[in-house]
């Protein structure tokens, strides 16, 4: 049984620290962690709610209240993170000194869609850090996340509208946070391999050939082209973005 895990904290290299700084922007730009006195962040186990954890065990308390952390991970047959351990998990949370929390996805072969298996893992996050009096929840969408679905919305919707750094989930009780936001996936990668804890967990058989995945795809063609489209994208997101989504 594995009993050493692997935890990245400060003191941090040079891309740890341009990490760590630009979730400090966002948490102070975006005024994430206003009134929060306790904080759930949602852990599938891959690179990035691992970066977001380790980056922000490292920030609470430096600069920032130190707020309490609880780890929530949806575990099932086919839920996103379905590759990894949970004794995996947990572990790095006991050494990290952080609750950890496990829920599991009801989700089956037969009934898998990409739009309900999400509704259900966020569900279950939202219930069970209301259960403990939690009302703030980070998850891990980067700037990559955040511009695939500027382009979704966009072509399937004709709404300019991308990831919102802070969204209040009036039907739910909960407002989402996205430290992550002005960080792109690259650095993420590279983070995670410089720390060991880079591993490809989607065991989804339909995850693959969603409609995420190929507006990345079509991403990485407009890169060709336009080597800034997804710096300008990210920024004509934050500066020109719908903010329907704060209304609902």
């Amino acid at each position: 049984m594995q009993t050493t895990f692997p935890i990245a904290k400060p003191p941090f290299t040079k891309l740890g620290r341009k990490l760590e700084s630009m979730c400090r922007k966002a948490l102070y730009e975006f005024k994430l962690l206003e009134g929060v006195d306790r904080l759930a962040i949602a852990l599938s186990g891959g690179k990035d709610s691992l970066t977001l954890l380790f980056l922000l065990k490292a920030i609470l308390g430096n600069g920032f209240p130190d707020v309490p952390i609880t780890a929530i991970h949806v575990g099932g047959e086919f839920s996103c993170g379905a590759g990894i351990h949970t004794n995996f998990l947990k572990g790095i949370c006991d050494e990290l000194e952080v609750e950890y929390v496990e829920e599991t996805s009801t989700q089956k072969l037969e009934t898998l869609a990409c739009y309900r298996c999400s509704r259900e893992r966020r569900k279950l996050i939202f219930d069970a850090a209301k259960e403990r009096g939690i009302t703030t929840i980070a998850f891990g969408h980067h700037r990559d996340d955040s511009i695939q679905t500027l382009l979704l919305n966009l072509l399937h919707k004709a709404e300019f509208a991308a990831n919102l750094p802070k969204v209040p989930m009036i039907d739910y009780g909960v407002t989402i946070i996205r430290p992550l936001l002005f960080i792109p996936e690259n650095s993420i990668k590279e983070f995670a391999n410089a720390h060991g804890f880079a591993r490809v967990l989607c065991q989804c058989p339909i995850g693959q050939n969603s409609m995420r995945k190929k507006a990345e795809l079509l991403l990485r063609e407009m890169e060709t082209t336009f080597p800034n489209v997804r710096e300008n994208l990210a920024q004509a997101s934050l500066t020109y973005g719908s903010n329907k989504a704060l209304k609902k």
